[in-house]
C-alpha cells in the first residue's frame, strides 16, 4: 500500500469512494459533477486544503481530504479533516493510519497549530480509532482535536 498526496488527476478515481463514504455516513445529495468540482479545486488550490490517496495495484482503496482554517482560539492556521475513508476490505490494515500519518506531517509542515474532525455519533469504531492516536473530544463538542505543537 502506499500514501501519496492527492491530484485533481485522482478524481475521478477518488468519486466512487467519496460516494461510497456520503452513504456510509447518511450523507445526502450526492452529485458527482458537483463532487468533482469542489475535489478538483482544493486539489488545485493548496491554500484551501490538500488531500492522499492511499493505492495498490493502481487502485485507490482510501483518501483522506483535509481544509485549512484560520483560527484565534487555536493561534493560527489549523487543519480540519473532511473526509476520510477506507474501503472496507482495506479497514484494519494500517491503510487509514498511515493516510493520517502524512496528512499529519503535512499539517506540520504548513505550520498548523491544530487538526480537528468531525465524527459521526453512532461512528464507535472510528472514535476508537482515533483515540487511539491521540486524539481526544473537546468538552461541550462533538468535535475531536489534537494538538500538533
Amino acid at each position: 500500500m502506499r500514501v501519496r498526496a492527492a491530484t485533481p488527476d485522482d478524481v475521478p478515481s477518488m468519486l466512487p469512494l467519496v460516494q461510497a463514504y456520503w452513504t456510509f455516513e447518511g450523507i445526502e445529495g450526492f452529485d458527482s459533477l458537483q463532487v468533482s468540482r469542489q475535489l478538483t479545486r482544493v486539489l488545485s488550490m493548496t491554500s484551501l486544503g490538500c488531500g492522499w490517496v492511499a493505492t495498490e495495484d493502481q487502485s485507490i482503496r482510501g483518501y483522506l481530504l483535509a481544509v485549512y482554517v484560520f483560527s484565534l482560539e487555536h493561534l493560527g492556521l489549523t487543519a480540519e479533516i473532511d473526509e476520510f475513508y477506507v474501503q472496507d476490505g482495506e479497514r484494519g490494515k494500517g491503510v487509514g493510519s498511515k493516510l493520517l500519518i502524512a496528512a499529519e506531517k503535512e499539517f506540520k509542515r504548513m505550520g498548523c497549530t491544530n487538526v480537528s474532525l468531525q465524527l459521526g455519533r453512532t461512528n464507535a469504531v472510528a472514535r476508537e480509532f482515533y483515540r487511539r492516536i491521540g486524539y481526544q473530544d473537546r468538552d461541550g463538542f462533538v468535535l475531536l482535536e489534537k494538538s500538533l505543537l
